[in-house]
This record gives C-alpha cells, sequence and structure tokens, in this order.
C-alpha cells in the first residue's frame, strides 16, 4: 500500500513539476495562428491577436492586442479591440498531445462597437456567419475569402468550437448609426460585464449582462440564447428578464434629439424571440417626461403596464398599454411598423373619467405652462384619441373633455377687465369650469385647438379656435357671451357694442404665453361708436334731448376742429 502510495506520489510530483516548468518548454504562442484561425472560424470574423503567453497562476495563457474586425459593409474600423485577453487551457492534452482545449476566455475593457444601418439592420447580424460576412459585403471581405473545401474546413472548425465560460470585464460599448462607412453621433455604455456559458453555434447559452448607461442609468439583463442563427445571429433565439434603472432618454438616443422628447425611465419586463417573433411584456415608470419640443419636464409620474408582439420578417407588431397617472387610467392600443431608422406607430388612446388632479402634472410635458400659481382642481376629463406618425414625431389628434374643475389661484375676470367692468363681473381668485371642450391636435410643432367651447358661469361662455406654439406663444380668437347678458340692460349692450350691433357677443384675442396670457379686445372703432350711438339715443327718445347718443357725441368730439 505504501508502494502503490509513493507510486501515486511520484506521479503526481511529476505531473506537477510538469505544469511548472511546461511554459519554459512549449512556446504557447506557436498556436496563435491555429488559435486565431479556430477564432475567425467561430466568429466568421478576422481575428488578430498580438503574442500569447503561458501562465500558470491565471490557468493559461495571457494574450495581448486583441482585434476583430468589424463588417466591412458598417465599418472599416475594428468590431472589438482589446489591450488583453485572458485564455483557460486544458494544460495535459496541451503537454502529452499539444491539443488546444480552450475552456474559457476573458477580455479585459474591450471596446466594442455595435453599428445599425439606415435600414435598421446591425454590424452583429454575420457574426458567427461561416462565409465571414453579412451577404452584402461578400465581395469586401478578402481577408477571409476561401474556396469552398477551405470554406467547409472552416464551417466545421467553427461548428467543433466551444468554450466553457466566455466573460468581458469592465468593457465599453459604443452604438452609433452608420452611414456608408462613416459613424454618427455614439452614445457609450461604460462597466459592460457579460459572463456567458457552454458557448458554441449548437448550444444554449446562458448568460448575465450589467452595464451603464449614457446618462448615469444602468442595465441588467439575465436569461439564455441559441442556438445561433449563423445566416443572421440577430434572429438567434433568446429569452431573458431586463431591468433598466433611471435611464435617460435623451442621452441614450432613444429618439431624435430635436424631438424635444425626454425623461427618466425604469423598465422591468420580458423578452422572449423564437428568430421569428419577438414579444414582450413588462412595467414601466417615466419621471420628468417631456413629449413636444419646447415641452417641459412633467411633475406627474406616468406608469405603464405592457405587452406587444413583433414580427421580426416584417418589421412590424402590436402593442398594448394601460397609461396610469395617480389614480387615473387610460388604454392605448395599436401597430408599430419599423421603416428603416423610424418606427411609426397607429394607435388609439382612451381614457373615462380620469381626475383632473392626477393629470395637471402632464400639462408642461406636451408644452402647456399655467401662469404662476395657477391650478386646476377637482372634476374629471375625458379622451378619444389617435396618435398617429413616427413615435419621435407623434401626431395625436382627437376630443378632449372637462367638466366641473376650478381654476384657482388665477383672475380669469380680471383679466378680462375692461368687460369685467362693463358687465359687473366681480373678480375672483376661484373660477368655476362647468364644461370645458375641444378638438385638440398635439404635434411637434404646437398645439391646435378647434371648437373650444368652455363655460364659466360666474362670466359666460368663451368659444373659439386657436394655437400654442412649440415656444409657448398663445394666438387664439375667442367670443365671449355673457353670462347676464340676456338680461338686458348694459350688460346686453356691452355684448351688442362688442359685436357691432349684432348681439353676438364680445370678441377678444388672448396672446402673449401660456405662463403670462394677454386678453385684448377685438373691436373696432366704427363699429364701438355705431353701436354706442344707437344705445345712448334711445335712452333719450322722449326727453326731448338730442338723439345723437353717446357715440355721436364721441365722434363730434373726435372730429372736432381746433378754434384758431
Amino acid at each position: 500500500m505504501k508502494r502503490v502510495l509513493k507510486v501515486v506520489g511520484i506521479v503526481l510530483a511529476v505531473l506537477v513539476v510538469a505544469i511548472v516548468l511546461v511554459p519554459f518548454f512549449i512556446n504557447v504562442d506557436s498556436f496563435r495562428p491555429e488559435i486565431e484561425s479556430k477564432v475567425s472560424a467561430a466568429l466568421g470574423r478576422q481575428v488578430h491577436i498580438g503574442s500569447i503567453k503561458a501562465s500558470i497562476l491565471s490557468g493559461g495563457a495571457e494574450a495581448d492586442n486583441i482585434t476583430i474586425n468589424d463588417d466591412p459593409s458598417f465599418n472599416k474600423g475594428p468590431f472589438l479591440q482589446a489591450s488583453s485577453l485572458q485564455i483557460g487551457l486544458q494544460w495535459l492534452p496541451l503537454i502529452f498531445s499539444r491539443e488546444i482545449k480552450v475552456t474559457a476566455i476573458t477580455v479585459r475593457k474591450p471596446d466594442i462597437v455595435l453599428v445599425h444601418d439606415s435600414a435598421g439592420k446591425w454590424n452583429y447580424s454575420s457574426l458567427g456567419n461561416a462565409s465571414g460576412h453579412s451577404p452584402a459585403a461578400k465581395t469586401e471581405n478578402v481577408a477571409l475569402k476561401a474556396d469552398a473545401k477551405k470554406q467547409a474546413a472552416s464551417s466545421d472548425a467553427a461548428a467543433d468550437f466551444s468554450v466553457d465560460k466566455f466573460e468581458i470585464q469592465e468593457g465599453k460599448i459604443r452604438i452609433a448609426q452608420g452611414s456608408g462607412h462613416s459613424l454618427g453621433k455614439e452614445q457609450i455604455y461604460n462597466k459592460v460585464n457579460l459572463l456567458a456559458r457552454n458557448i458554441s453555434l449548437r448550444s444554449v447559452m446562458p448568460f448575465t449582462l450589467s452595464a451603464l448607461t449614457p446618462g448615469g442609468g444602468a442595465l441588467e439583463v439575465e436569461g439564455h440564447a441559441g442556438p445561433l442563427n449563423q445566416q443572421d445571429s440577430a434572429k438567434t433565439p433568446l429569452e431573458a428578464k431586463v431591468v433598466l434603472d433611471h435611464a435617460d432618454l435623451a442621452a441614450i438616443g432613444a429618439f431624435d434629439p430635436g424631438s424635444g422628447i425626454g425623461g427618466v425611465l425604469d423598465f422591468d419586463g420580458n423578452i422572449k424571440s423564437d428568430g421569428r417573433r419577438l414579444s414582450s411584456n413588462g412595467k414601466a415608470k417615466a419621471n420628468n417626461l417631456q413629449m413636444v419640443k419646447g415641452g417641459s419636464p412633467s411633475r406627474q409620474t406616468i406608469n405603464l403596464d405592457y405587452s406587444s408582439d413583433y414580427a421580426m420578417e416584417s418589421d412590424t407588431g402590436t402593442v398594448n398599454l394601460k397609461v396610469h397617472a395617480g389614480n387615473s387610467l387610460a388604454t392605448a392600443s395599436g401597430t408599430v411598423a419599423t421603416h428603416g431608422e423610424s418606427s411609426v406607430a397607429h394607435l388609439k388612446l382612451a381614457g373615462q373619467n380620469m381626475a383632473v388632479n392626477d393629470l395637471e402634472g402632464l400639462l408642461p410635458a406636451f408644452g402647456v405652462i399655467l401662469p404662476s400659481g395657477a391650478s386646476l382642481q377637482g372634476g374629471m376629463t375625458n379622451v378619444n384619441l389617435t396618435a398617429e406618425g413616427p413615435l419621435d414625431k407623434l401626431v395625436i389628434t382627437g376630443p378632449v373633455s372637462i367638466t366641473g374643475t376650478h381654476l384657482s389661484g388665477y383672475n380669469l375676470g380680471s383679466k378680462l377687465s375692461v368687460i369685467a367692468a362693463l358687465a359687473g363681473i366681480h373678480p375672483s381668485t376661484d373660477t368655476l369650469i362647468q364644461t370645458f371642450s375641444s378638438g385638440l391636435r398635439v404635434a411637434p410643432e404646437g398645439i391646435r385647438a378647434d371648437n373650444l367651447v368652455l363655460d364659466a358661469p360666474q362670466i359666460g361662455q368663451l368659444a373659439g379656435n386657436g394655437t400654442v406654439g412649440s415656444d409657448h406663444a398663445l394666438d387664439f380668437k375667442m367670443m365671449l357671451t355673457l353670462a347676464s347678458a340676456s338680461n338686458g340692460g348694459l350688460m346686453g349692450a356691452v355684448s351688442n357694442i362688442a359685436s357691432g350691433g349684432q348681439g353676438k357677443g364680445i370678441p377678444f384675442l388672448v396672446q402673449g404665453t401660456t405662463a403670462e396670457p394677454r386678453f385684448l379686445p377685438s373691436l373696432t372703432l366704427g363699429n364701438t361708436l355705431k353701436a354706442l350711438g344707437g344705445i345712448q339715443g334711445s335712452n333719450q327718445q322722449g326727453q326731448g334731448q338730442p338723439s345723437q347718443g353717446l357715440g355721436g357725441l364721441l365722434g363730434n368730439i373726435l372730429n372736432k376742429k381746433k378754434k384758431p
């Protein structure tokens, strides 16, 4: 027994010595061409390695100056470059049969470039393609061209290549739009860490991914992918849970910078793809939301429950949303189609009996800023809207109505001061808006309100049309029908004056900005004098006084010649 133990001890000692001494007797760098060839075949991209040195402490070898070429139809620069790479090796096969068995690959601090073109295709789609490039780039990738026999051998090598573990540590991912061979503005994801296991063309690969998003958010993904689609890796089956914390919508490039859309998004959901259809569901929360150019961050948080189903071949899909603002709920459903860079939506949005207090904080997101100190209190809102167009340039149209709300902290009557004085309107900082209705069109250039009708019992009925520009500028033409005009007397007369004796109401303009509106009378001197004349003349009949009236008197004063 002791002899057996001694033999075993001697064998173990020899093996330990062999493993320790192997770097001195085996030039690991001599295997570099073979490693480059196998990895190139597996990725379908030319791979370059500067040098390889044995590293017993790390359990394998260290390589430096790693470069993986990009698909030349997207970018002539590298797809990945890193200063160092660790390769895990099985030493016994290397020692006794000079056979390379790679167990792990760890890439430290790589710089990875992801590019998508105007058709929505990505440069990583051709990764794993045995031809080594996308169909559009076949004539350009001369380095990986081979005759049919070599191509078949390369395919076999790629199919046989496997790694127990692949890891990226402290990486950087740059995402850019490609135009020809030039790259547009980049969004940079830092501290990218990826751990994937059971890597091969034929296997399902579990993975975890984490990164810091542009603007300071965080991304975490956990799931599995595979087997790899060798014609288009973007269509590889995938199932994963995605968590996104405090992502800045403007910084991550989700929308055209000129659209004005912004906010901070939190997302927790699941995605699943079989390579043909992509389904997704989950919850999202948006803070500081801004929907139009010239808008301001909303004060109200929006919560979304959503589900979607997307056909990858036709780039079309359906989406269903439940939109929560406070305790109020709206629903949206429709279709989304991707055309190159742009995703075009056709959605229906409906909300019934939503509390005004839940929605008021959203007004700044659409470019509506209430005057300082003003607020809407109480009441209910109903909407039935259609949203169509590119996601970053949606045009929202449809009717909106409000009932039973109060405009507080703003004296609407005093803003109509001249009319208020004549009509006997008592200034108040709380105005009941019994009903409000309008057809709205919300677009990047601003808001248009048609057939606007507002009933305020203390004042009367305001009706008209107008616009709110992307710079918050107001341009409304309105008509005020006084609440007590039907009683005759001076208030009825005021309405008759303003309408030029027609009794249709008092026309006025609303200009300035949403924060500082200006109410201007829309009266002509001729009509005013004519109406005043008729009123005064009527009052003097039967009293033996001239019937020229106040209008005639003002006319004489204005036209009176100065004495010499």
